[in-house]
């Protein structure tokens, strides 16, 4: 049984009871959650794993980082310390997007190493095993997408991205639009060009019933992928993209009947005033399913700064309601990330994440508070390890200031709370007395 047949039956399981207490709510509200489909627990009954996290409605803002290796950059022990600075800094899932190399023992490393969910996306190692065959990408057979999705899940991935909702009519749809910057996911265009050169339908989503039945045999959650996702802002919101949307919302229905927890994937390149309507459009088009989001990147112009334009738009979806966000790394549109890009993605999108909980959960505010606490008091040592980068701050702070110093050098002697700290603590006297 599945987490959520688990739930409709009112079982209470371990990872229920993980999950609640690293949310901080009642095992209850996640039996609910799971029940209406509105929270998901990545878990797939082959992978063993400390942090088991939940991610939906009324949960933290979770965040997921993207590693693997790609035909150009095959080192999979480079690859593995990703996984480990993305969990040392805070991800709560992982995603193996390898494209180059042995793809399988890649994963099988990753989810070996991973204290959190891994994800991964099926359809690119069959691409790959087709263009390394001497075929071309739309040459895979069938028999090869389904069984690739189907290794992917007996080797332990706790979710699977799989483009479910990219049909030919959807892509008829984008061609009479003349889409700006046409498809930008991997997976949509293999899928794309395999059905205008077979002139067939996704077979993604023609055996979507088959792959429920691999799903629900190990408890694997379903992302269900956003191929159609808008790669610029000028292309946001269009008519392709809502109608993969409404096709992902019927195949929800069709998962959760089968006991299948499902996750839907979001844009994508958005503009800010466009931010909130997408969140809603998800929640409403997809029974207030997950939604798990790629930045949303709010502007264009910024290659190499794209961890800040991608944070810019997550706290703007997760405040409105978007549960778990994708990291974005510098080196987006330019190159594969470094150690360095890894955690910088992580740690901009850990941000977004926390300003989104502040608006979502009244007890989300009390690391903040903390934080101004030590800061009045001029703690640098509890400032340091309040920080969602003690490392950074450490650095900053010992290349600037003496060990004894309890001002930093933006201020100096000038320093507004040690200045006013003698008259507004009484040391002077009755601080309304002086203002009478």
């Amino acid at each position: 049984m599945t987490q959520r047949e688990k739930a409709l039956q009112n079982i209470i399981t371990e990872e229920m009871k993980k999950v609640a207490e690293y949310e901080k709510v009642s095992v209850e509200f996640i039996l609910n959650g799971l029940k209406n489909g509105t929270i998901a627990i990545p878990k797939n009954k082959r992978h063993n794993f400390s942090d088991i996290r939940g991610v939906g409605q009324g949960l933290w803002t979770k965040v997921n980082a993207n590693i693997g290796t790609s035909s150009d950059m095959i080192d999979y022990d480079y690859e593995l310390k990703k996984l480990k600075i993305a969990i040392e800094v805070g991800a709560d899932a992982v995603m193996d997007l390898s494209t180059g190399g042995d793809i399988d023992k890649m994963r099988r490393a990753v989810v070996k190493n991973s204290s959190v969910p891994v994800g991964t996306v099926p359809i690119y190692q069959a691409a790959v095993t087709a263009v390394e065959n001497g075929r071309s990408i739309p040459d895979m057979t069938e028999k090869e997408i389904l069984a690739g999705i189907f290794k992917h899940i007996t080797d332990g991935v706790d979710f699977i991205t799989i483009h479910a909702g990219v049909t030919r009519e959807v892509i008829r749809q984008l061609v009479l639009q003349k889409r700006q910057d046409l498809i930008v996911s991997r997976g949509g265009w293999f899928l794309t060009g395999w059905m205008l050169k077979n002139r067939k339908e996704n077979p993604i989503y023609t055996h979507f019933d088959e792959i429920l039945d691999m799903a629900k045999q190990y408890d694997v959650t379903l992302s269900l992928g956003d191929g159609l996702r808008p790669g610029c802002i000028n292309d946001s919101t269009d008519k392709p993209q809502i109608m993969e949307l409404m096709i992902l919302g019927e195949l929800t229905k069709k998962a959760w009947s089968k006991g299948v927890q499902v996750m839907i994937e979001g844009p994508g390149h958005i503009p800010i005033d466009e931010i909130k309507t997408n969140v809603q459009i998800e929640k409403k088009l997809c029974n207030n399913a997950p939604f798990y989001i790629l930045g949303p990147v709010v502007t264009d112009i910024a290659p190499g700064y794209d961890h800040i334009t991608s944070a810019i738009g997550g706290a703007i979806a997760a405040a409105e309601g978007a549960d778990f966000l994708c990291y974005v790394t510098p080196a987006e549109h330019i190159r594969l990330p470094s150690l360095e890009d890894v955690r910088e993605g992580v740690i901009a999108t850990r941000i977004a994440a926390h300003s989104a909980d502040i608006v979502k959960r009244s007890d989300a505010k009390k690391w903040d508070i903390k934080m101004a606490d030590a800061r009045i008091n001029l703690d640098w040592k509890k400032m340091e390890s309040l920080s969602i980068d003690p490392k950074k701050f450490n650095k900053m702070r010992s290349e600037s200031s003496p060990d004894d110093s309890d001002v930093c050098t933006m201020c100096g002697k000038f320093c507004s709370m040690k200045g006013l700290k003698p008259y507004l603590t009484g040391k002077y006297g009755d601080v309304l007395e002086m203002l009478k």
